[in-house]
Formats: C-alpha cells, structure tokens, sequence
C-alpha cells in the first residue's frame, strides 16, 4: 500500500500530521516548509510522495499552492489497518473521518501572543 510506504518517512509523516491539524482548509507551501523548517525543493518532494499515496490534496489559490488532507484516501488506510488489526473481525471498527470546520481544533504555535 502506497500510503504506509508514504508515511514510514519521518518528515512525509510531519507533513501529513500537520495538514490533519489545519483540517480542510489545508496550508500553503510556503507556510508548511517554514513550520517544519524544510527546504521548498524537499518539501515539494515528499508532498509529491504524499499525493501520490493518495493522501493528500493540492489546489491553487492565485499563485499560492494550498495543500490539504485527502480525508477519503486516510479513511482508506484506517480501514486497510483496520481490516488487517483484527483479521477481518469488527471488533475494532474505526469511525470514518469528516472533520467539522466548528469543530476543528488548532494549536497555538509557540511563542504566539493572542490579540
């Protein structure tokens, strides 16, 4: 399966981590490398690896690049791990993921003041 191949590297596995956070609004590029301190050309490939994988999602807004979570290529994988963990028994069901914009919670970065 693409996606675990995708997420056994560590910094793919930051990069999907942190657009999970930021929900369906995604991130830009830009801001993706600057909070996980990766350089644009090695950012680009590992979101490359992620879209792929199917995990993740891109759209343009102007000239900025915004990626996002692939909620349905993620649900694929927790229901491929899913089925696997318990040997095709549902004793271990995981609920589908749809994240609700009211109900998204966002971390304070650090050092960050609030107005």
């Amino acid at each position: 399966m693409a996606a675990l191949a995708a997420l056994a590297q560590e910094s793919r596995l930051d990069v999907f981590r942190l657009l999970v956070v930021a929900g369906p609004e995604g991130m830009a590029a830009g801001d993706i490398a600057e909070r996980l301190g990766v350089s644009p050309p090695t950012l680009s490939f590992h979101l490359a690896q992620l879209r792929h994988a199917g995990l993740v999602e891109v759209r343009r807004d102007g000239r900025s690049l915004i990626y996002s979570t692939n909620y349905d290529g993620m649900n694929e994988l927790m229901g491929f791990l899913t089925e696997n963990c318990c040997g095709g028994a549902r004793a271990c069901v995981v609920p589908a993921c749809e994240p609700d914009l009211r109900t998204v919670v966002r971390r304070k970065s650090r050092g960050a003041t609030r107005p």
